[in-house]
């Protein structure tokens, strides 16, 4: 067989999945003939060509040549197509993934660095990945090694390096499947596509680094369970980890321990930090500094980053400094306590406003935190707090990884507990914690009610000293500061402040809908729903059960759970007498339900769904209403009962188009366009395809009062049906050009290579004009 030119048409490259179905049609085979062949099944065979599966495995596309019985340049060019459709690794961000800035000045550890490139180039593809352990003391410098390590070896690994402090250091290190998260989205991996499940995130991340050539270092790690997970299989790729434990239990890693410098490399490390003159200067006195630190990379930075900042000191004055035997144990005894006792060089350097600063932040649960965060613990001003910080960025105390964000070095932080203990009183502690808490919580419900009918920008006096003054902000806010607000919120619930647990949750209904695929959204309405039945509140706890309900059937897709809550909240809301609630209750059941699947469950969501449009109309709940009947409408259409979701529809567009109906005006506008959407698709299935396209083209203004990008491109994508299949072929393709661009910017992937095998099809029919109308 023979294709021209199989890569390129014109001047647009053809993704793997277009080229695979024109070799396929060249070759006259079904997908069902070529799944024969190749053994490959004819799912994933339609998975490639739709686009959903852009760059499949090496064995997968030879499989496929050789049931095409494709000649050598055919053949190449199917498996160039693969690799330019696998994904490589992404920017991050906010920098989760990025590395620290490295050390300019790194110095010795030769050994250590000879080994670590010998070992870079040991793996090769279907070979065990090759993993290091860097472990030792603290203050050894082993993140200083990884990261040096990192920039020597970065032009081995071209498809990508990551960085993940697991924060070993912490009472709560970070959790296997949060790392895996976050590596899986550097890799390229969208949200919404990394698994629930810990064990599914590392199978995923496994099978990426199969046959990629990454660099990763998993810095400050617990224990070998927590590292475990974290480790591919096999592939060219290599894996740094660094503990202050030696991780003994890892089987098949080259371990390599730290102990202190050599004294050639110590000394050469403070020469460089403090200058050539200056060291040559004074020989005798940079051996005796040298000693004094025990040779302990951390110590002996520390001395040199003091005597850089005080030009008018010389060697002998440091050596005299470190020699008082009483300061030299405090600050250089070996073990945490001598890396924490060294750090008190530069904490007496700072103003008394940064010392408080440097204590408070201890209290900080988030890996990095913003200037708002130091004020308030601090209370200063803004511009206090942040030359505050800028202070402890000075001096070695705080890092600076991208603008306007510090974090804390973990032995930096248990430095400052240890000073935040000592130095202030136990109320005081409590004070600033429980003030840091209740600023988290309040700005947290300032921003959640951005997206509330009816709230929005915060009253006039009222002060959150962060930027809320659009919806943008708010949720920047929101999604930034995620992991501060909520360990505030499970502080609040570990305290019995039911009360503020449920105004939180309460915030957060609306805005929830925006970041569905958050993960914490359960934990949030358990707690929340607890709280109100902890203040005896049986119609609150419906409320918030209801939203319980939500999170189970919509973001954790655990749909019979979802249907358990629904119903325990009814129970609550008869017991209430909150006719309203139940009627919401009966619509998150039905939602529940639909989505379990099956007729049986489809039949008994409309039963549901219908109860509560009864309750929600007889309770005056504008906005409710039009939800279960929309939920009705949607069951009833896939039980096939197109004849019965039309009227419905209709008489729902009836009454929401009345004046004296009320109601959020957002809201009845969002449920319109859903209802006109409804008909659209309708109309569709009935073949009446002008009346389809007008309810379409209804929908949308509407739609876009409350922008949903799955709801807008789900009506745009039917207005192209319609208009194709009415003949109006580039009206067709405005429309879903629209779709792919509304798509792209979600990072929708799926529902985007969708559209573009629409807009093939069209281009197609463009080609033949007979076809539409042989369609209709």
């Amino acid at each position: 067989m023979s294709v021209v030119d199989p890569v390129e048409s014109g001047s647009m490259t053809m993704t793997f999945g277009s080229l695979l179905r024109s070799l396929r049609h060249a070759a006259r085979l079904t997908m069902e003939e070529l799944s024969h062949a190749s053994g490959i099944s004819e799912r994933a065979i339609g998975d490639m060509e739709r686009g959903t599966s852009r760059g499949p495995q090496r064995r997968t596309v030879q499989a496929l040549a050789e049931a095409l019985n494709l000649a050598p340049p055919e053949a190449q060019a199917l498996a160039e197509a693969a690799k330019a459709g696998r994904p490589r690794p992404a920017a991050v961000v906010g920098g989760a993934c990025e590395f620290p800035r490295g050390m300019g000045d790194f110095t010795g550890r030769t050994a250590e660095l000879t080994l670590l490139g010998e070992l870079a180039g040991g793996a090769e593809v279907g070979e065990p990945a090759v993993v290091a352990t860097i472990s030792g003391p603290a203050g050894t410098g082993k993140t200083s090694l990884a990261v040096h390590a990192a920039e020597r070896l970065a032009d081995r690994f071209p498809e990508g390096r990551l960085y993940v402090d697991l924060r070993g250091m912490d009472p709560v290190p970070l959790e296997p499947a949060i790392a895996l998260a976050r590596m899986l989205k550097a890799l390229g991996v969208a949200e919404r596509r990394i698994a629930g499940d810990e064990a599914e995130r590392a199978g995923q991340y496994r099978a990426l680094l199969r046959e990629r050539r990454c660099l990763i270092v998993l810095d400050n790690a617990a224990g070998e369970a927590q590292v475990r997970p974290l480790l591919p299989a096999s592939g060219p790729g290599m894996t740094m980890i660094t503990s202050r434990r030696s991780l003994a239990g890892l089987e098949g890693v080259r371990q390599i321990p730290l102990t202190q410098l050599p004294n050639e490399e110590a000394a050469e490390l403070l020469a460089v930090i403090i200058g050539r003159q200056r060291a040559e200067a004074d020989p005798a006195g940079l051996a005796e500094v040298v000693r004094l630190c025990g040779h302990l990379p951390l110590a002996v930075r520390i001395a040199g980053n003091r005597l850089q900042s005080r030009p008018g000191w010389n060697l002998g004055q440091m050596a005299g400094r470190l020699g008082d035997q009483e300061r030299r144990l405090e600050t250089l005894t070996a073990g945490d306590l001598a890396v924490a006792s060294a750090f008190q060089l530069s904490y007496r350097q700072l103003s008394l406003a940064a010392q408080c600063l440097f204590r408070r932040l201890a209290l900080t649960t988030a890996p990095d935190f913003e200037v708002t965060m130091a004020a308030v613990l601090a209370e200063l001003d803004l511009f206090e707090a942040e030359d505050a910080l800028e202070e402890l960025v000075e001096l070695g105390l705080l890092q600076s990884p991208f603008a306007a964000r510090y974090r804390f070095h973990d032995l930096v932080r248990l430095y400052a507990r240890a000073r935040l203990s000592e130095q202030e009183p136990i109320e005081e502690q409590r004070s600033a914690r429980r003030r840091m808490e209740a600023w988290l919580l309040e700005t947290a419900v300032l921003a959640g009610r951005w997206f509330e009918p009816g709230f929005g920008v915060p009253p006039e006096g009222v002060s959150s000293l962060v930027a809320l003054q659009d919806a943008e902000q708010a949720e920047t806010w929101l999604r930034s500061e995620s992991e501060g607000w909520l360990a505030a919120l499970r502080s609040a619930a570990r305290e019995g402040e039911h009360e503020r647990v449920v105004e939180v949750a309460e915030s957060m209904h609306w805005f929830s809908d925006r970041w569905t695929h958050w993960g914490h959204w359960r934990e949030v309405f358990e707690m929340s729903s607890s709280a109100a039945g902890a203040l005896g509140d049986p119609g609150l706890e419906a409320v918030h059960l209801n939203y319980l309900s939500w999170a189970f059937s919509i973001t954790e897709l655990r749909h019979a759970e979802g249907e358990q809550a629904a119903l325990a909240a009814l129970e609550f809301a008869d017991k209430a007498g909150d006719v309203r609630q139940m009627g919401w209750s009966w619509m998150y059941a039905s939602w529940a339900l639909r989505d379990l699947g099956g007729s049986d469950n489809i039949r008994r969501a409309v039963e549901h769904a219908n109860r509560g449009a009864e309750l929600l109309l007889r309770a005056g709940d504008a906005e409710g209403y039009p939800q279960a009947v929309l939920s009705a409408a949607d069951c009833l259409s896939r039980l096939g009962r197109v004849q019965d979701t039309l009227p419905l529809l209709q008489g729902l567009v009836t009454t929401l188009q009345d004046p004296s109906y009320g109601g959020s005006p957002a809201i009845i506008a969002f449920s319109l366009g859903c209802a006109l959407n409804g008909m659209g698709e309708a109309y569709g299935r009935l073949g009446r395809w002008s009346e389809a396209a007008e309810h379409y083209r209804q929908a949308l203004p509407q739609l876009r009062a409350h922008p949903i990008v799955r709801n807008i491109g789900r009506a745009l994508r039917g207005l192209a049906d319609a208009l194709r299949q009415a003949g109006e072929l580039e009206a067709a393709r405005q429309a879903l050009l629209e779709a792919r661009e509304l798509y792209a910017e979600a990072d929708e992937v799926e529902l985007a290579a969708a559209v573009d095998e629409e807009l093939d099809g069209l281009a197609h029919d463009d080609a033949d004009p007979l076809k539409p109308l042989a369609s209709a």
